[in-house]
């Protein structure tokens, strides 16, 4: 069974915490992770784009010269893509952008996420974190005492108001709550913070 170590907010040792092999100790499946960020980087698509063939453009339905005779070029309709008020060639329309990903595999990708996560020493574990008011030097002092550098994702058990309200203008933070996370942001998050409570609900969740 893994284990990693639990820190306090001020970073000191705080105990040990044995986690879930089926949820923090399996081999990253690349594929599925993969597959997962697709999809959800797919469903922020508006796929609303959109613009008028010649067979949309109104009017157009006369020959606008006869065809021989002119020294001009042969034409039918001043709807064709080449005229100024002409339809567009291969018009975007709009569309459905969504991936769709088996529930197994979305399960496995996450697994995967949080496995890469503690294999590669970014875990980080708080045995609880509160803070007295919601101030954003109180946020990026624990970020500091944590030895966090780059970006972070924070995840609490449920939404915590002066938590987020604390750390919303920390550029390299992001917080989620343990029901909210996905593999995207785990992933591109340098470090990744979980309390306790937060751990017990993911492995509540995840461990089949």
């Amino acid at each position: 069974m893994p284990t990693v170590s639990v820190v306090n907010m001020q970073g000191k040792p705080a105990g040990e915490l044995t986690l879930n092999e089926e949820v923090f100790g399996i081999k990253p499946n690349m594929a599925a992770m993969h597959l997962v960020v697709r999809s959800i980087l797919a469903a922020k698509r508006q796929g609303t784009q959109s613009a008028l063939t010649r067979a949309m453009v109104r009017g157009g339905g006369r020959k606008i010269y006869r065809q021989k005779g002119t020294g001009r070029a042969r034409h039918h309709s001043n709807r064709a893509p080449q005229f100024r008020t002409g339809g567009v060639v291969f018009a975007p329309q709009p569309r459905d952008y969504v991936v769709k990903v088996p529930r197994k595999v979305r399960r496995l990708a996450m697994k995967s996420a949080l496995s890469a996560k503690l294999a590669a020493g970014n875990l980080i574990v708080l045995d609880s974190l509160s803070l007295p008011e919601a101030k954003t030097r109180l946020m990026a002092k624990v970020l500091s005492d944590l030895g966090i550098e780059k970006s972070c994702l924070l995840v609490m058990p449920e939404r915590d108001e002066a938590v987020y309200r604390a750390g919303r203008n920390l550029p390299k933070l992001r917080d989620s709550s343990a029901s909210n996370i996905n593999v995207y942001d785990i992933l591109r998050a340098d470090k990744l913070v979980l309390t306790k409570d937060a751990v017990m609900a993911i492995q509540e969740v995840y461990a089949s």
